[in-house]
């Protein structure tokens, strides 16, 4: 079993060679986010949604329109508002009086990437209408359910300051969110590459330039690989004591489910084929601990009126937890 540490078993040149590209096209827009990057490309291998957090001009909406950009498969954009019915977003039945009988049309959702825009701007009845096609990809209307086309990932925005018009997203639907990522301002150096950048070129130009690297069949293919990756039976139980923790830790009010300890493996497994291995190990785990975890609880009153953040009390779980050797 140790020499499964060392010894190559997946051939991962194609997924390496494809990632590499990713990147390339990407950066030829976006300066920086290299976190923001490397977690949406996670995302895209592990088969997860993504919830992208951070204050308005930091190119939250811009990366994922160009990540769409690079793979040639179907791409919509919903701008959630507080009007938004569930019918603007799944789709609804229309009567043709031609055949005499009701025909579903196809709201956006149906397209393999769907970017919402500021999602926590709809209200609940809204949110909900995402429940079951962003867990089971498909929508049951009228009593059909319309399976959609693979790959299928919802990357959804969000921004953390306005409060105005905005809603909580239920605990259930921030659950099927396997990454939450914190988007920070750049660094005074990369927002002079940035302004540079837009000096020399326009924004509408330097996305003309970026070119499609993946399609639905080398991506479904690229996802067995990773799926197949070693993950040594004390690394799940180290995932696991990870998210039990949360369940009876006293500055937590609720815990994280049973996803959250497959969204962990999923995403390791996936950070681990990005770096070149075809087996897990503690650092992949403790590397995507956070997006995974953030999102899935919640602090009690006392730890948020102390100013404590989700991040600080994971970060405290995870170093009471003795990582595996």
């Amino acid at each position: 079993m140790e020499e499964n540490l060392f010894g190559q078993r997946t051939d991962l040149a194609q997924l390496q060679q494809s990632v590499a590209q990713l990147k390339s096209e990407i950066g030829k827009v976006i300066v920086g986010q290299e976190q923001m990057i490397e977690l949406l490309l996670a995302g895209i291998l592990a088969d997860g949604h993504i919830l992208i957090e951070g204050v308005p001009g930091v190119a939250k909406t811009l990366t994922a329109k160009l990540l769409s950009k690079t793979i040639s498969i179907g791409f919509s954009r919903i701008q959630f508002t507080p009007d938004l019915m569930p019918s603007d977003v799944i789709g609804t039945s229309i009567f043709n009086p031609g055949q005499n009988n009701f025909q579903f049309k196809h709201g956006p959702v149906f397209s393999n990437i769907v970017l919402i825009d500021e999602i926590n701007r709809a209200p609940a009845k809204t949110q909900a209408a995402l429940f079951e096609v962003m867990e089971e990809r498909q929508i049951t209307i009228d009593g059909q359910t319309f399976p959609l086309q693979s790959p299928f990932m919802v990357v959804a925005t969000q921004n953390p300051i306005e409060q105005e018009g905005t809603y909580h997203l239920p605990e259930a639907q921030l659950d099927r969110f396997l990454f939450k990522i914190n988007v920070n301002y750049p660094t005074i150096e990369e927002e002079f590459r940035i302004v540079s950048h837009h000096h020399n070129m326009s924004l509408q130009n330097m996305i003309r330039e970026v070119q499609p690297v993946l399609n639905a069949d080398l991506i479904s293919s690229l996802r067995l690989q990773v799926r197949g990756l070693h993950v040594e039976e004390k690394l799940i139980h180290f995932i696991t004591s990870i998210v039990a923790t949360t369940r009876n830790h006293k500055s937590i009010y609720l815990g994280a489910s049973p996803r959250a300890s497959i969204g962990i493996l999923n995403a390791s497994k996936a950070i681990a084929a990005m770096h070149s291995r075809d087996f897990v190990i503690p650092d992949d785990i403790v590397n995507v601990v956070l997006p995974v975890l953030r999102h899935r609880i919640e602090l009690t009153p006392e730890k948020e009126m102390d100013g404590a953040t989700a991040d600080q009390v994971i970060n405290e779980i995870v170093q009471s937890i003795e990582i595996p050797r």
